[in-house]
């Protein structure tokens, strides 16, 4: 088993509460939230991006609107909808129990080494 399938799995197990949680502080353009996911070390491609919040937005998790850009063709502006922040505040419950649950044993069979 190689390392690095392993990693891209559990990287994209939480880009969606990841990009959830960028668009719950303010709307953003791909470019911001590729930006954002990229500072946190979290580096996705474009082609991974757009089938996503394509994804939500089918959901109703996300709406978008057109906004014209300064320096180029306009800008397709992600926002939260209000079920998306919804289904956010039980994706951050979800994801506190899993990290407890999570630390809760590494660090049981670290202590043990």
């Amino acid at each position: 088993m190689k390392i690095e399938n392993t990693k891209a799995q559990m990287r994209k197990g939480v880009l969606e509460y990841c990009i959830l949680s960028i668009l719950k502080e303010r709307d953003s353009y791909v470019a911001e939230i590729l930006e954002n996911l990229k500072t946190a070390q979290l580096i996705v491609v474009e082609g991974t991006i757009y089938p996503l919040l394509n994804r939500l937005k089918n959901a109703d998790l996300l709406t978008y609107r057109w906004e014209e850009s300064t320096g180029g063709p306009p800008r397709k502006y992600y926002i939260l909808t209000t079920k998306g922040a919804v289904f956010l505040e039980e994706l951050a419950s979800t994801w506190d129990n899993l990290q407890k649950a999570v630390n809760t044993i590494t660090n049981k069979n670290n202590s043990h080494e």
